[in-house]
C-alpha cells in the first residue's frame, strides 16, 4: 500500500502541495500569527531549497527527507502569508485605518443596484476620504442602500458618487447558529455599509470603468434584455437568467427553496456542469480549425477565451472559476499533447485558486464543487461497473444514476453540515432535472445568438418557456411528496470529518479490498454516533431563554429540553423567510421544536416564571397596581416603542438586568442605555450585541 501511495503522490505533486497550503491558510486565520513570523519562516525555507540545489548528488540523497519536509513547510507558511496579505484590514491604504465620521467619501459603484423591498442595494469601492484640508486615496468596499424614492437611473457600474454619511460596520445578528455574514463579507473585502437618501449623495459627471468591465456589463444586460423580450413567464424568465448567467435577482424565492429541498439547486447555481456543456459546444463549433496547421492554434485560444469571458459575465463564483481553470489546464495539456492525471488537474486548479484568494477555502460553492468532482472521479467507475445492461438506453440511464450517486457520496457530509438537510429523492430529481436543464441551457445560448432574427427568437423563447415551466412544475410537485426532505439535521465539524473518514474507510475496503479500511470506518461510525448521542443527551437537559436579534421585531424562545415556547410578533411565524433566516438555525443547533405548552413555564399576562426566574416583557407602561407584577424581577425585556422612562420603571420593579430587544428604535434604545448607566443597572442591547442567551 505504501508503494501505491508513493506512486500516486509522485504522479500528482499538486495533491501533496495543496494539503500544507490549506493547513497554513486555516492555521493563520484562526490563530492570527504575526506577519514577521510567517514571512521570515518562508524566506528561511526558500533559502534552504536554494542552497540544497548547490549540494552534490550524494548530499542531496542524504538530505532528501529534509528537502521534502521543507517544501511542505514552505507551502504551509505560504498559506499563512496569503491569508495575512489578502486580508483587507492589513493593507496600508484600507479606508478603515483613516476614516472618521465627519469625512466626505468618494466611491465608485461596482455593480448594478438591485431592487429590495425598501431600497436599492449595491457594492461600491471607496477611492477617497476627503476632509476640509486634504484628501486621502484609499481602498476597500462597502454596501450602499439607496432609499427607493431617491434612486437615480444613472446609478450604474462605474458611476462615481460623493457623500457625507456615517458608515456603519457590518455586524452579524449574533443569533445562535446564524450564518457568519460579517466574515463572509470581509472575505470579499466588504467591511462597512451606508444608507443614503437623495439628500445624502451627489453624482459626479465622470465615470471610472474599464473597457472590459463595460463590455461584461453590456453583455450581461443584453442577455437579460433578450430573456425579457422572448421568455414571457416571469417565473420561467427568472430561472432562465439564473441558469445561464447566474443572475438571481428575478428568481422566485419559493421556487429557489423548492430546488434546494429536492437536491437540484446546483443546476441553478452556474457551476462546472454548465461550463462543461459550453466547453463541449465550443469544442464542437471550433473543431474545423484543427484541420489546418495555420488555424490549429486558434482552437484552444477561442475556446479558453470564450470560457473565461462567460465566467466573468456570470460573476466569477468559486465553483465556475474552478471549472474554468480545470478546462484551461485540460485544453493546454491537449494542445501540448501532455495528458495529466485528473487528480493532479483538480488539485492544481484548487492550488491556483487559493493562491489568488485563500478565503475561497471557506466558500461553500468551492467546497461542494471540488468534493462533487472528486467524488465522481473516485466513485463513478466502480458504481457504474456494479450493474451491466446490454440495452444501450438502460446503460445510459444507469450511468446517469451512477453519476448522481457518486457526486452525492462526498458532498453529503458538507451539505448536511452547511444546510442541515438531505433531499431524499435526489436521484429522481437529478435524473429528470439535469438532462432537461442541459437542453434548456443550450437552447438559451441559441436564443441569444438568434435574438436578432425576431420570428425565430419568438418561437424558441416560447419553447424554452414551456420547458422551464415543465421543469419547475415537476420540482415543485415532487417537493410535496411524503418524506421528500429530511430536515433539521445538525452535525459539527468533528462529525463531518468522521463522515469523510467513514466514506474513505469503506471505499478502501470495498474497492481496494483493505480490511483495515473497514475497521477504520466502523470506528469513525461509532465515534460519530457517540458524539450525536451526547448532543441529544445534553439537549434534553437544557433550559434557556433566547431573545433573538430580528430587526424591528420581537422574538423570544423559552427552551426546556427539546421543546420551545415562542413569544413574539406573528409576522415572523407567518413569513417563512424570516423564520428560516432568524429562528431556524438556532432551533436546529439547539435541537428544539416549537410547542404550545412548555413544562415549567408559568405565564401571567406579560410576566413569566421559568425555573424559579422571573422574566417580564415591558412593551407598554406598567399599570401601577399592587398585584400587577412582583417587585423583584430577574430579567426585564424592553420591547417596542412604549412611552417609558427607566426611572419610572424601577419605581415599580427592581430588575436584576434589562434587555433591550431588536424591536426598539435605535434612538429610544440610546436614551434607555444612558438612563441605565446613570442608575447603574446592567443592560444588554440585542441590536448592538446580538441575541441575549440566558442559561438556567
Amino acid at each position: 500500500m505504501k508503494t501505491d501511495l508513493y506512486i500516486f503522490f509522485r504522479k500528482n505533486p499538486f495533491v501533496r502541495l495543496i494539503i500544507p497550503l490549506s493547513l497554513g491558510i486555516v492555521f493563520q486565520w484562526y490563530l492570527q500569527i504575526p506577519f514577521f513570523i510567517s514571512i521570515s519562516s518562508l524566506v528561511i525555507g526558500l533559502l534552504f531549497l536554494i542552497i540544497y540545489n548547490l549540494f552534490s548528488l550524494s548530499q542531496k540523497y542524504r538530505l532528501s527527507m529534509i528537502y521534502g519536509l521543507v517544501i511542505h513547510l514552505v507551502m504551509f507558511f505560504l498559506g499563512m502569508l496569503l491569508v495575512f496579505t489578502k486580508d483587507i484590514r492589513h493593507e496600508n491604504n484600507w479606508f478603515g485605518k483613516k476614516y472618521l465620521p465627519d469625512m466626505t467619501i468618494k466611491a465608485i459603484l461596482d455593480e448594478q443596484p438591485v431592487e429590495k423591498p425598501k431600497s436599492f442595494k449595491t457594492e461600491a469601492k471607496i477611492t477617497q476620504l476627503i476632509t476640509k484640508d486634504s484628501s486621502f486615496n484609499v481602498d476597500g468596499k462597502i454596501i450602499i442602500y439607496f432609499k427607493k424614492d431617491s434612486f437615480n437611473q444613472r446609478l450604474k457600474p462605474g458611476t462615481q458618487i460623493i457623500f457625507n454619511k456615517v458608515l456603519q460596520e457590518i455586524r452579524n445578528t449574533g443569533n445562535p447558529g446564524a450564518f457568519d455574514y460579517k466574515r463572509y463579507m470581509l472575505f470579499n473585502k466588504v467591511t462597512h455599509q451606508a444608507y443614503l437618501t437623495s439628500d445624502d449623495f451627489r453624482l459626479l459627471n465622470e465615470k471610472d470603468i474599464s473597457w472590459f468591465e463595460s463590455f461584461l456589463y453590456s453583455a450581461k444586460t443584453y442577455v437579460l434584455n433578450v430573456f425579457k423580450r422572448f421568455i414571457p413567464g416571469k417565473k420561467e424568465r427568472g430561472l432562465a437568467e439564473a441558469l445561464l448567467i447566474g443572475y438571481r435577482d428575478d428568481l422566485d424565492k419559493n421556487l429557489l427553496q423548492s430546488y434546494t429541498n429536492t437536491g437540484v439547486v446546483h443546476i441553478i447555481a452556474v457551476s462546472g456542469m454548465h461550463l462543461a456543456l459550453i466547453f463541449l459546444v465550443l469544442d464542437f463549433v471550433f473543431k474545423p480549425l484543427l484541420r489546418h496547421r495555420k488555424t490549429k492554434w486558434l482552437h484552444p485560444v477561442l475556446v479558453i477565451s470564450i470560457l473565461w469571458i462567460f465566467t466573468f459575465i456570470t460573476g466569477g463564483a468559486a465553483s465556475i472559476v474552478r471549472a474554468a481553470v480545470m478546462f484551461t489546464f485540460v485544453m493546454i495539456g491537449k494542445t501540448l499533447k501532455r495528458e495529466a492525471s485528473i487528480h493532479n488537474i483538480l488539485a492544481a486548479s484548487a492550488f491556483c485558486l487559493l493562491l489568488y484568494n485563500p478565503f475561497w477555502l471557506w466558500d461553500v460553492g468551492f467546497q461542494l464543487s471540488y468534493t462533487a468532482v472528486l467524488s465522481i472521479v473516485v466513485f463513478y467507475k466502480p458504481l457504474n461497473n456494479l450493474v451491466y445492461f446490454k440495452n444501450k438506453s438502460l446503460a445510459w440511464l444507469w450511468s446517469l444514476l451512477a453519476v448522481s450517486i457518486a457526486a452525492q457520496i462526498l458532498t453529503t457530509p458538507l451539505s448536511v453540515y452547511h444546510f442541515h438537510q438531505f433531499p431524499v429523492y435526489f436521484l429522481l430529481t437529478n435524473l429528470f432535472a439535469v438532462p432537461v436543464s442541459s437542453v434548456v441551457l443550450i437552447g438559451e445560448l441559441i436564443l441569444v445568438l438568434l435574438s436578432p432574427i425576431k420570428f425565430l427568437a419568438v418561437i424558441l423563447g416560447k419553447i424554452l418557456d414551456g420547458l422551464i415551466w415543465w421543469l419547475n412544475t415537476f420540482i415543485e410537485r415532487l417537493e410535496q411528496f411524503p418524506f421528500a426532505l429530511w430536515s433539521g439535521l445538525q452535525i459539527n465539524t468533528i462529525q463531518t470529518i468522521l463522515l469523510f473518514i467513514l466514506i474513505a474507510g469503506v471505499g478502501f475496503w470495498l474497492f481496494q479490498k483493505m480490511k483495515a479500511g473497514f475497521w477504520i470506518g466502523i470506528v469513525a461510525l461509532i465515534l460519530f454516533f457517540g458524539i450525536r448521542s451526547y448532543s441529544f443527551y445534553e439537549a434534553a437537559s437544557r433550559k434557556k431563554l433566547i431573545v433573538y436579534n430580528v430587526p424591528k421585531y420581537q422574538a423570544i424562545d423559552f427552551i426546556n429540553g427539546r421543546k420551545c415556547f415562542f413569544i413574539g410578533d406573528l409576522e415572523i411565524i407567518e413569513d417563512p423567510a424570516l423564520t428560516n433566516f432568524y429562528l431556524r438555525p438556532s432551533r436546529i443547533e439547539q435541537r428544539i421544536t416549537p410547542d404550545y405548552q412548555l413544562p415549567g413555564l408559568k405565564i401571567y399576562e406579560n410576566q413569566f416564571i421559568f425555573n424559579n426566574k422571573r422574566i417580564i416583557i415591558v412593551d407598554a407602561p406598567l399599570v401601577n397596581t399592587d398585584k400587577s407584577v412582583s417587585a423583584n424581577v430577574d430579567v426585564a425585556i424592553l420591547s417596542g416603542n412604549p412611552k417609558l422612562y427607566i426611572s419610572d420603571l424601577i419605581k415599580q420593579i427592581t430588575p436584576a438586568q434589562i434587555i433591550i430587544d431588536s424591536s426598539v428604535p435605535a434612538w429610544k434604545a440610546s436614551y434607555w442605555k444612558k438612563d441605565c448607566d446613570s442608575l447603574q443597572i446592567p443592560y444588554f442591547d440585542v441590536s448592538e450585541k446580538g441575541a441575549f442567551v440566558m442559561n438556567f
